[in-house]
């Protein structure tokens, strides 16, 4: 660059320091007329302009004085505005849009400066706006790179210390018995006299695994709430508990949570409890949908990314005690209780059969089977189990759904014990 252009540069910098307290204040209007994230209370607002106008001085400096752009750190008001910005859970996006709308008003400026001084040829004039342009695209891609490590780790900071905290008063209002309901809602800012809803959300012990997915699923999870209120936490590092909360009962929307996930990951899961209403139901739909997560994975059905416990409650309330729900079920199957393909074959067949209410025409329908295929199979597993199922229908119903909803979980081998 000519020695005439850098004094050009020089010149329009001096002319906006001049007025750059005046302009600090046009800035940061504009910022929070604009950029909703931007309106803070008072203290952090200081903050804002104070990085705003450490910025615009340390970009004045750089073109009145030359300054190379490897010498370029982030201001300290601008690092702890940073900070600040992550620990209000406000998004990077809009901390790095207002870089960007505050380089395009500086230029702005350089050029309403330039086009008042005297004696400066369209040429020249053309060069020193394009020498601004560059180094201050310089300084603020550097600033940016700086700050998006800054935001990132304060961030992760942040939410490990907060994230602690919450999760110590979430479990201890799960745990307290005589914890009130004014007090749990102290202790969560969450209106307790209300319907809540619980869900957990996991990815396989056995499988990749990411924060990010996770977070994608609180997304999901606070959609549900619509007009209502949301919380969330991390139970682990591949387990995520969350409730929505809303002032009337609403059944959730299963179709919705599923092509939510199938648009997060192939491998993350959520169970959900039923919704009910004030502390005990925020208690208890969290039991629910942990149980609902058991069956969830001990299922012979793996296809099914999103698990209501209403559908599996039979078998959610007997995961607790399971070698006793493994005797029960062999005494009710007896030799049924086979796992071989051909005896699973049978069960399945009888399950279906007892769900159409004994009806060999709509069982064949629902297996695509002939129905005297339907009609073999029911008698061959009456056989196998040594009785009717005039004797105890129910019981063979109960047995068939928690065999199947169960089946990781349950001791398989061999035939049943007496």
């Amino acid at each position: 660059m000519s020695d005439a252009v850098d004094a050009v540069v020089a010149e329009v910098a001096r002319a906006i320091d001049a007025d750059l307290p005046a302009l600090t204040t046009e800035m940061t209007d504009w910022f929070v007329e604009v950029i909703p994230e931007f309106r803070h209370d008072e203290t952090v607002r200081k903050l804002m302009v104070a990085s705003t106008s450490a910025n615009l001085v340390a970009i004045v400096d750089m073109l009145a004085h030359s300054i190379p752009s490897d010498q370029i750190t982030v201001p300290a008001a601008a690092a702890e505005y940073a900070r600040r910005f992550a620990q209000h859970d406000l998004s990077l996006e809009a901390l790095l849009r207002a870089y960007r709308l505050g380089e395009h008003r500086f230029m702005q400026w350089a050029i309403s400066a330039l086009d008042e001084r005297a004696g400066v040829g369209t040429r020249q004039a053309l060069a020193a706006i394009a020498e601004m342009s560059r180094r201050t695209n310089s300084y603020i891609d550097q600033i940016i790179e700086g700050l998006i490590d800054i935001f990132e780790t304060e961030r992760r900071r942040w939410n490990s210390r907060t994230g602690a905290a919450r999760a110590a008063q979430i479990r201890l209002v799960l745990d307290s018995d005589n914890l009130t309901e004014e007090a749990a809602q102290q202790l969560l800012g969450v209106p307790m006299r209300q319907w809540h809803r619980a869900a957990v959300a996991w990815l396989p012990s056995d499988g990749p695994g990411t924060a990010s997915a996770l977070q994608a699923a609180a997304r999901l999870l606070q959609e549900e709430t619509g007009r209502g209120t949301a919380l969330t936490m991390l139970a682990d590092d591949r387990t995520l508990w969350a409730w929505t909360g809303r002032p009337d009962h609403a059944d959730v929307d299963l179709t919705r949570l599923e092509d939510g996930v199938a648009n997060i990951s192939g491998v993350l899961r959520i169970a959900v409890g039923a919704s009910a209403p004030g502390l005990e139901g925020f208690r208890g739909s969290l039991r629910e949908a942990v149980r609902a997560r058991a069956v969830a994975e001990t299922a012979e059905d793996k296809e099914r990314a999103v698990v209501r416990f209403d559908d599996v409650a039979v078998a959610a309330l007997l995961t607790e005690q399971s070698e006793d729900l493994y005797r029960w079920i062999a005494r009710v199957l007896g030799d049924l209780m086979a796992d071989d393909v051909g005896t699973r074959q049978l069960r399945e067949t009888l399950r279906v059969f007892l769900d159409t209410d004994g009806s060999y025409t709509h069982a064949a329908a629902r297996l695509h089977l002939h129905k005297n295929t339907v009609h073999y199979r029911v008698r061959k597993a009456e056989e196998l189990r040594g009785r009717s199922l005039a004797e105890d229908r129910l019981d063979v119903e109960v047995a068939l759904r928690a065999a199947s909803l169960l089946r990781k979980r349950l001791p398989w081998g061999g035939s049943a014990a007496g």
